[in-house]
């Protein structure tokens, strides 16, 4: 089964992060999740530009951008001058009062557009957006911190969601609290990619090759 797997990089060691970059490419890591954070709309902050910006730098891997900021329509440019065709931005559609309108600024770029569903967010409420998107992210914790519970009532969004996939033309992803487990059961139902952080990749005794290896002999 071939499905994609992120490294959730604000989980990643910054004092060496050129090396945590290239531990990962060559672990076959498929691609590079960014979270930005501005302290508003969630309550914390995380990565910088410049952080994305350097990772850009150090790997041909796609980014997959996830801005959890307060109206990103007025500074999403910023990232995107910072980003190549074909990376990914996710935006999250109670951040903005018209998103559509940031995610046709996303097309225009020649990035892929994604929304990110917080676990209190129903599937009725974003489907008009499922139409205009690729890709969907979404969130069994609540977002802003790493190493969080997973809530077990977001699994049945991906009840609703997943069987729209094929007719709207986009993918699904799971972020946060992201077990073997939770791979092992999803996967095969449709998920397309998961993000990596804490509870499988990162901070472990085991190189990440050998967890990434160990991910996908599972599937």
């Amino acid at each position: 089964m071939d499905i994609e797997l992120c490294a959730s990089m604000m989980c990643a060691d910054f004092g060496n992060l050129e090396r945590e970059v290239k531990s990962l490419e060559e672990a076959d890591i498929d691609s590079f999740h960014i979270d930005i954070m501005d302290g508003r709309y969630v309550p914390n902050y995380a990565m910088s530009l410049n952080d994305m910006a350097f990772i850009a730098s150090a790997t041909r891997k796609p980014l997959d951008v996830h801005l959890m900021i307060e109206h990103p329509n007025n500074t999403v440019g910023y990232f995107l001058d910072r980003l190549r065709p074909g990376d990914t931005v996710y935006i999250h559609p109670e951040a903005e009062y018209h998103p559509s309108t940031t995610l046709q600024k996303i097309i225009n770029a020649n990035m892929i557009p994604g929304i990110a569903i917080n676990p209190g967010t129903s599937v009725e409420t974003v489907v008009e957006m499922l139409q205009i998107v690729k890709k969907v992210l979404v969130m069994s914790v609540n977002p802003g911190n790493a190493g969080q519970m997973y809530l077990p009532y977001v699994a049945k969004k991906y009840e609703k969601l997943l069987p729209l996939q094929r007719e709207m033309g986009f993918d699904a992803y799971w972020d946060g609290a992201c077990s073997s487990e939770k791979i092992c059961e999803f996967a095969p139902k449709g998920v397309k990619g998961f993000v990596l952080g804490t509870t499988l990749l990162f901070g472990k005794k085991a190189p990440y090759k050998e967890t990434i290896r160990s991910i996908r002999e599972l599937v």
